[in-house]
């Protein structure tokens, strides 16, 4: 439950509590600081008996005083009133009436009749209710004001908090301070500063913590910023009877004191030790005397140790101890204290596995998956895929096989037969001619060649030509011209054997593929070719 201030406006931004612990509805945590639930709020009053006219009112930071209700005007918890001041009047919220309201007035000592009882003026108007919350909003910057005079004029004390009167004509000044501090000069420039009445007041290291709140070390609110309210002394002879390590750090509060908790338990300690036995005293065994370590209140455990052999701690129970006092008193020496220890049978630990009789819950959690960079996972699938294609393309050889491959000989002791011809390719005659320039030998009636002519020989069909082989159309790597004539299979071999004489090195660049933008210096080189050859015949 909250009220309009803690909701959020339109765009979706949270208010927050704009009354700065003093909630209007009673229900936020910061405006219900030492709240009384009203458990008779349901019942009836008797026949003839009029309600209680005394009300509790609440002020900022959980300040509290009980206003009469003269004018009987009709007031419900939860309702802001304006009440009287020590000079004007004062803005608060009433947080309790009824037939508690007697209880608490005798908690604190207070007599109905009294004059620490003041009276209620009226309702709050909303005229009222602006300048209450006009001076509400000029505390923080007061307080942060006033810090700085406290500083130039070098007084040993720390202002803690500011508080307005309803009326905004009057604040309240809390500070602390070791020792007695002389404001006189302070109060002075506090009242020229702000134009209003200053009031100082001068408060514990407890009371302050109560005022302002905050979280403790069990991680709830402050006990006294909730419902303790009176303070009593906290020794540090609190922590040693609860077995407590004396540690500063730990056993002090918000408030820089001793925790008011450690009283809390006191009694039960106090209670539970009167079993024990003291800590000075010394057991007498027949292998030495054994003085205290420490203790277990809960299990009923004590630890000693021999005064010779301190190193090593041994654990008995209280029932062995008293057993030990016993002898002891009667001028008999005990048993070593191994012998105890081993008597002492542990119990198996009972938790939350073995008294529901499931397994462990995280049984179902998935065990967290090492990260890989996804690049690398993508190029091992790749990898992995490219090798099961490789694997299917060739089958593994069996051992058969592998025995085969090692029984037979090297191929480089084997003769090579150069005449064996390759599958699908068609056998041809030798040329003898050929044959003859391989070896040097010039043939009959050849005539020398042109080295001009030599070029235009691999693109150039002679006449009477066989037909192309289709096999032979592998060799031929660019796209043959429209022009070209088709070659001779004898002049194939002349380009795969050895180079005859005087064969221009580049001609072999040529062998590739043919450039349409030759083709006519080819054909003028063929019917010159041919008329040559006409001229020899003539001549022989």
């Amino acid at each position: 439950m909250s009220c309009s201030g803690c909701s959020t406006n339109k765009d979706g931004v949270p208010k927050g509590c704009k009354s700065n612990g003093n909630c209007a509805t009673g229900s936020c945590g910061s405006g219900n600081k030492l709240a009384v639930f009203d458990w008779l709020s349901n019942m009836t009053l008797p026949t003839g008996e009029a309600p209680f006219n005394i009300y509790e009112v609440r002020f900022k930071n959980g300040r509290k005083h009980f206003y009469k209700n003269l004018e009987k005007l009709t007031i419900s918890m939860g309702d802001i009133v304006a009440v009287e001041g020590t000079s004007g009047h004062d803005v608060g919220i009433v947080s309790l009436a009824g037939e508690l309201v007697k209880v608490q007035m005798k908690k604190r000592k207070i007599e109905s009749d009294g004059e620490e009882v003041k009276k209620i003026y009226r309702k709050a108007s909303q005229k009222d209710i602006d300048v209450w919350h006009n001076a509400r909003q000029r505390e923080q910057e007061t307080q942060r004001k006033g810090r700085e005079i406290i500083s130039k004029l070098g007084l040993k004390m720390k202002l803690s908090d500011v508080e307005y009167q309803g009326d905004g004509t009057k604040a309240t000044f809390y500070y602390t301070a070791d020792d007695r501090v002389d404001f006189r000069q302070l109060i002075r420039d506090l009242a020229s500063a702000f134009s209003i009445r200053v009031e100082m007041r001068q408060v514990g290291m407890r009371q302050e913590a109560a005022r302002l709140g905050g979280i403790g070390s069990c991680g709830r609110e402050l006990c006294c910023s909730t419902w303790l309210t009176d303070f009593r002394k906290v020794n540090t002879a609190a922590a040693r009877y609860q077995q407590l390590s004396l540690n500063p750090l730990k056993l002090a509060g918000q408030c820089g004191k001793l925790k008011c908790c450690l009283n809390f338990e006191l009694d039960t300690y106090l209670d539970a030790l009167k079993k024990f036995p003291k800590q000075d005293l010394v057991l007498k065994t027949e292998k030495g005397d054994a003085v205290f370590v420490k203790m277990d209140i809960f299990k009923g455990l004590l630890w000693y140790t021999y005064k010779e052999e301190s190193f090593k701690w041994y654990r008995i129970s209280l029932e062995q101890t008293q057993e030990i006092i016993e002898l002891n008193a009667n001028n008999e020496l005990a048993s070593p204290l191994e012998e105890y220890e081993s008597e002492i049978v542990e119990e198996p630990k009972v938790d939350f596995e073995n008294v529901v009789g499931q397994d462990s819950l995280t049984r179902f959690d998935a065990p967290k998956k090492p990260r890989r960079n996804k690049r690398r996972g993508k190029r091992i699938s790749n990898n992995k895929a490219k090798e099961n294609k490789t694997n299917v393309s060739r089958p593994n050889k069996t051992v058969a096989d592998n025995q085969k491959t090692d029984s037979r000989k090297p191929r480089s002791n084997r003769p090579k037969n150069n005449n064996k011809s390759k599958v699908g390719e068609v056998k041809q005659k030798p040329n003898p001619n050929q044959q003859k320039r391989a070896q040097g030998i010039k043939p009959k009636g050849e005539v020398k060649k042109n080295p001009n002519q030599q070029k235009s020989t691999q693109g150039a069909k002679p006449k009477g030509g066989v037909k192309k082989n289709p096999n032979q159309q592998k060799r031929t790597q660019g796209a043959k011209p429209k022009d070209e004539i088709k070659k001779n299979p004898n002049q194939q071999k002349r380009t795969q054997g050895p180079k005859p004489r005087g064969e221009n090195p580049n001609q072999q660049k040529k062998t590739t593929g043919n450039k349409p933008n030759n083709q006519r210096r080819r054909n003028n080189n063929k019917k010159g070719n041919n008329n040559g050859n006409k001229n020899a015949e003539d001549n022989k």
